[in-house]
């Protein structure tokens, strides 16, 4: 059943042009079966390039879905696309009859917060779509657009997202705004983009693939000053195709700046139109045209429009002596006309703006005849108000001015959130904290002090260790949470006069204006590690967040800036590199050591790029049957300026790069390709292990990458083991992590823990994840079978798995002692340079063709296996 809206035609306003809507609607209704899967619903709409499509049954309209529908969907549901069109739509249809008039109809979508609306025949038929657009289009309210500038439809500032949100997040957010639109942040030095209803109709109708806000909002955001008036702007809207426009703010001479305060679209047009003041400004316009035969009509529908103005109108001789006001004067100011007449505007003064503010006012005035700009005035009751002031002359025939025009609205709740706009600008949104721009001003101005009474200053550069493990383990909420307990922490600790800002992700800085002794800096830096370690209490879960601290002090490590933030910043890294939850002061030896680590990271992107890295394989031997097993695949660097890079030192270096993804999906296929050439020779190579990082772990995606290159080059799933680092395994039961590690395990795929011992060994992910194998680290293999400290951990590491069903390999074995007490404790497969040391390619290909019944072909020989006894 639909529903129609009876507008009757004897209450509508017929001033001027008001159409019937059935005169404007052109047909070409888009439809679909409420069959259809939300897909291809998306598709034909994005094909058709429209907003909604009608969903029908024998030619009887059941309901309707819109763009803005989207934001009611769960991206996260992955039988979307398949979802029939039938359980999303909007039922009944609002409609409205194609004798009903423009003005009316107008009226009542705003009233009601419409969008849209169906224009049916009187019998009942549809005819077509009345849009907002097609509003701003035919109502004739130019003069009033004229009138109004873009600022004065800006009811809120706009709706901010980070490009690293995923579509699912990005939804939620629009969702819970009750927003069309978004802008997107980039990213610093990258212009803002922006992201719509329409992009998530493409992103439906999989016209684009999209992860994140990155990846599906990449049209730059077209922005314009907020002095614009709003006929202009409509104009822009209809020239470039747009439905939204970025509304950036002026600066005291008028020019736009790069602060972004807002989104304009046609429902913020047309939410902003006082349609009683509209009507009757078209009609004293109207009137005004049949008036020009008689200058008494004239001046009395001129007083008509003064009176309906919404904005405060103040006429006054050409030397400021106030000669009338209209009623919203009074309205806005409190003030009777017989208050002020006979009197100047300095009634209104708030005592803000000083003699020289409004001699330049009046000498614009006298010299162009015009002055427009914000100004606060004081109301009859005391209170401050900003309003936005525009000043014409009005001239005789001459050319004198012998009158001048004041329009002005009150502005203050745009000022209050324009203060709240520059409050973001310069404090962390999540914790509080001062943000880097604000931070960089107290470090200019404290250093502008220490050089005036040459004492010396700190900075104190914090990094919380190992924080991405919580966010990937606990998610971003619980992150999110940690450092707003960091940051009140830190607040707490320091001395008042100095500064704790935040500059981004879990990086925090300390400025300390004044420092007495390096001492000083110490205690402090010590007390923060101290208080910073304290256990937190995240979503029920204790947790233990550690830092590391880099140390810079002026004038002995920099004189700037920017030369104090990098010499902490690099402190820090050493701090890092020597344990972590510690600090450390810089020296000069550091920035050498940056300089090595720049040509480092240069080296590794040219290498990636020309694909020098290579592969060598090392053998694992079952020494007890001189089975040859398995092998395990490492990433080889052979740089022709930088000679052999050591993984230990480039793979830290692609993860902080965030290379390690790419780095690692180059692995895969690598071996997946030598493996092809090895069974296309008839070979029978054994599984191979390759081992996988963290953030690999936290891409949904990285499980099905796998898939396709094993499906690619038709490898079998069980040739293939993944190797995880205790690191790694900071997961719960009910994580992605948990559950793409049951994905591998369900399609074939071997798991193994690689290093065992040095993390954080825990029996309960043993018991609960998918491992069928641990491999002892080599640091417990190296001192044997001479201690008997190491020898005990490794049996009982052995019995652990056993008593688990897990396998178990020995990693770093390099003496004949060594495998034989190996062996003799229950593990027998052994990896390391006494057997064999890590091969290329064609060297494995010759062990492949020698191997007999899969006896490794060169072990060594007077091989005698021993048994173990305590």
């Amino acid at each position: 059943m639909k529903e129609f809206i009876n507008l009757e035609p004897e209450v509508v306003m017929q001033l001027g042009d008001d159409p019937q809507v059935g005169a404007l609607v052109s047909g070409g209704l888009l439809t679909c079966s409420p069959n259809l899967p939300l897909k291809e619903v998306a598709r034909r709409m994005s094909r058709a390039k429209v907003s909604c499509i009608l969903v029908t049954q024998k030619e009887e309209i059941l309901g309707i879905w819109t763009e803005g529908d989207t934001r009611k969907l769960d991206f996260t549901d992955q039988d979307l696309s398949t979802t029939l069109i039938s359980s999303l739509m909007s039922s009944p249809v609002i409609s409205v009859d194609s004798t009903a008039r423009l003005s009316e109809t107008a009226a009542y979508m705003k009233e009601q917060g419409l969008r849209r609306l169906l224009v049916t025949s009187q019998e009942g038929k549809p005819l077509g779509m009345l849009t907002q657009s097609d509003l701003v289009r035919h109502q004739g309210v130019e003069n009033y657009l004229l009138m109004r500038n873009v600022g004065s439809s800006i009811r809120r500032p706009p709706l901010r997202l980070y490009a690293s949100l995923t579509i699912a997040e990005a939804v939620v957010r629009l969702r819970e705004a009750g927003a069309e639109a978004a802008i997107v942040e980039q990213g610093k030095g990258q212009p803002a983009s922006i992201i719509t209803e329409r992009d998530l109709i493409a992103l439906l109708a999989e016209e684009v693939t999209a992860l994140t806000l990155q990846d599906l909002a990449t049209h730059e955001l077209f922005c314009v000053p907020k002095d614009m008036s709003l006929l202009h702007a409509v104009d822009l809207l209809r020239e470039k195709g747009f439905r939204h426009l970025g509304v950036v703010d002026c600066d005291a001479e008028g020019n736009p700046t790069d602060l972004l305060c807002g989104l304009l679209s046609f429902t913020d047009i047309l939410s902003s139109i006082e349609y009683e003041y509209v009507n009757q400004l078209r009609a004293a316009l109207e009137a005004r045209d049949l008036a020009l035969k008689t200058s008494t009509e004239h001046l009395i529908l001129a007083q008509k429009v003064i009176e309906a103005s919404l904005d405060g109108i103040i006429i006054t001789d050409n030397k400021g002596i106030i000669q009338a006001v209209n009623p919203s004067f009074t309205t806005l100011t409190g003030y009777s006309p017989e208050e002020v007449l006979g009197k100047t505007p300095a009634v209104l003064s708030s005592g803000r703006h000083d003699k020289n503010f409004y001699k330049s006012m009046w000498n614009s005035m006298l010299t162009q005849g015009y002055w427009q700009g914000e100004v606060w005035n004081k109301r009859k009751n005391g209170e401050i108000y900003a309003e936005w002031l525009t000043i014409t002359g009005i001239r005789n025939s001459k050319g004198s001015i012998r009158q001048f025009a004041a329009i002005f609205s009150d502005i203050t709740d745009r000022k209050l959130k324009e203060e709240q706009i520059h409050s973001m600008a310069y404090y962390d949104e999540l914790t509080g904290l001062a943000n880097r721009r604000l931070l960089l001003d107290r470090l200019k101005q404290a250093l502008a002090n220490a050089h005036y009474h040459k004492h010396k200053m700190g900075l104190l550069f914090l990094d919380l260790d190992f924080f991405k493990r919580i966010n990937d383990s606990l998610g971003h909420q619980a992150g999110d949470e940690v450092l707003q307990q960091i940051a009140r922490r830190l607040e707490q600790s320091v001395r008042e006069g100095d500064s704790v800002a935040r500059l981004g992700g879990d990086e925090f800085l300390v400025l300390v204006p004044e420092v007495e002794s390096l001492h000083l800096l110490e205690a402090l830096a010590a007390r923060l590690i101290s208080v910073l370690t304290k256990p937190l209490n995240v979503q029920q879960n204790h947790l233990v967040v550690s830092t590391s601290i880099g140390i810079s002090v002026f004038p002995g490590d920099g004189e700037t800036p920017e030369m104090l933030l990098k010499h902490a910043d690099t402190a820090m890294y050493r701090a890092k590199e020597t344990g972590r939850n510690s600090y450390c002061f810089y020296d000069a030896q550091m920035g050498e050591r940056s300089y090595a680590d720049l040509a480092i990271e240069h080296g590794l992107r040219t290498a990636l790029e020309n694909r020098i890295l290579h592969l060598v394989y090392q053998p694992k031997i079952d020494v007890g049957s001189r089975r040859w097993i398995g092998m395990e695949a490492l990433l080889r660097w052979d740089d022709e300026h930088l000679g052999s890079v050591s993984p230990g030192e480039f793979i830290p270096l692609a993860e902080k790069l965030g290379l390690i993804e790419e780095l690692g999906d180059r692995v895969i296929e690598q071996v997946c390709r030598d493996l092809q050439a090895w069974l296309a020779a008839g070979y029978k190579p054994p599984p191979v292990s390759i081992n996988v990082s963290a953030r690999q772990l936290v891409d949904y995606s990285f499980a099905q990458r796998v898939f396709n290159y094993l499906e690619s080059y038709a490898i079998p799933a069980n040739l293939i083991e993944l190797e995880l680092t205790e690191s790694c395994l900071v997961i719960g039961d009910e994580s992605d992590q948990y559950h793409l590690l049951k994905e591998f395990e369900a399609r074939g795929i071997k798991l193994s823990i690689d290093d065992f011992g040095t993390g954080y060994s825990s029996l309960s992910y043993l018991r609960k994840l998918p491992i069928s194998t641990i491999k002892i680290d080599q640091s417990f293999i190296l001192e044997l079978p001479a201690s008997h400290e190491d020898a005990q951990l490794v049996k009982a590491i052995i019995g652990m798995a056993s008593a688990l069903g897990m396998n178990i390999v020995a990693e770093g074995v390099e003496t004949s002692a060594q495998a034989m007490l190996l062996h003799g404790l229950g593990c027998s497969v052994c990896q390391g340079f006494w057997l064999a040391r890590p091969a290329k390619v064609e060297k494995v290909t010759g062990w492949l063709a020698a191997m007999t019944q899969d006896e490794w072909p060169e072990f060594p020989k007077n091989w005698q296996p021993i048994v173990f006894r305590d």
